[in-house]
């Protein structure tokens, strides 16, 4: 720090907030600490009696905390359109959506640039859906000014490839299975399907069709494989997956020839869940097996699986197994999903 005359200021980092008072209308910083004094600042600040500032010199080989804080944006975002940043302002910058999808983040590399020490990147979770003019990140340099080479390493940890990435949703074409014979014969009402419109309405889905094999196994794996002719991009079978006799859609879903990634995974409401891919006429089709809890709990894993296969994400076992810190719903009176650690 410098004590230095304001004339000779030009091009100096401030190391403190300038406050201006205006009797009876306002008191508040005119320069904030962190600015760099340009030509046209001196005649203000001599107007608010600094005749004397204190400054950081600018120095070979040091950024200052604006400067640095670009670098780290560039790190989280690079030139995807899908996003846009505010303007840096003491070492802080702010990342929003873009547009509509789910957010990915490699927190591997996030964690190693958090892991150099006078830089942060806070992120919301990955995996969750946002919204155009959603916050996704923000960033700070710790100190006013920070050595070039930490911010080169900072490049160097994250590599070409952006930290953050929105996945853009697909439009979907849709075929719903619902197993069990007591719908079937009409002895009562189904309301798996009205659970399942309402979920997919949050998206650019279509149904394409709903059957009603009951519980005979050969018909529903004919219903999943008709599904898939007709031009479906995600089966849906309703019901009949726990271990009861009658209970018959995991193997339905394994005769269709599909192979099962995962058959139970750690997550309630949620937990006799199904993913399954079957190929057909080369084209890859996920197919889930939905538990009763589906249709009458307000959040399941069907909400945590369903925006990442219409990112486009072929999703594996590893997927599941992660899935058990945060898998449990709190199943709170009022729902504030996805903003709770539901998944995360």
């Amino acid at each position: 720090m410098t004590y230095i005359k304001t004339e000779d200021a030009v091009g100096h980092v401030l190391c403190h907030d300038i406050t201006q008072i205006i009797p009876g209308k306002e008191k508040g910083p005119v320069f904030k600490k962190g600015h760099i004094i340009q030509k046209e600042d001196i005649p203000v600040l001599l107007s608010v009696g600094k005749e004397n500032l204190y400054v950081w010199e600018k120095q070979e080989g040091f950024l200052h905390e604006d400067e640095a804080a670009e670098i780290l944006r560039k790190i989280c975002m690079g030139n995807q359109k899908s996003m846009c940043a505010s303007l840096p302002s003491e070492g802080k910058i702010e990342i929003t959506a873009n547009c509509d999808g789910l957010l990915k983040i490699d927190s591997k590399r996030l964690y190693e640039i958090n892991s150099l020490g006078e830089m942060m990147i806070a992120t919301i979770h990955g995996n969750t859906v946002v919204h155009k003019g959603d916050k996704l990140a923000g960033t700070r340099i710790i100190p006013l000014v920070i050595e070039g080479s930490k911010m080169e390493k900072a490049e160097a940890v994250a590599g070409e490839k952006p930290i953050l990435s929105i996945r853009p949703f697909s439009h979907a074409k849709i075929g719903i299975v619902t197993t069990g014979s007591e719908i079937a014969k009409g002895l009562i009402q189904d309301s798996f399907g009205p659970a399942i419109e309402k979920k997919l309405s949050e998206f650019d889905t279509e149904i394409i069709g709903q059957v009603f094999p009951g519980d005979d196994m050969s018909a529903i794996t004919k219903a999943i494989i008709d599904f898939a002719d007709d031009g479906a991009d995600i089966v849906l079978c309703t019901g009949g997956m726990s271990i009861d006799p009658d209970d018959r859609t995991p193997g339905a879903i394994k005769a269709s020839g599909a192979e099962i990634v995962s058959y139970g995974a750690p997550v309630l409401p949620g937990a006799m869940f199904l993913l399954a891919y079957i190929s057909h006429k080369g084209k890859t089709i996920p197919v889930m097996g939905l538990p009763g809890c589906v249709m009458y709990a307000g959040r399941t894993i069907f909400d945590l699986v369903l925006p990442r296969v219409l990112a486009g994400e072929k999703l594996c076992a590893s997927d599941f197994a992660s899935y058990g810190e945060g898998g449990l719903c709190l199943g709170c009176k009022i729902c504030h999903y996805p903003n709770c650690g539901f998944g995360k």
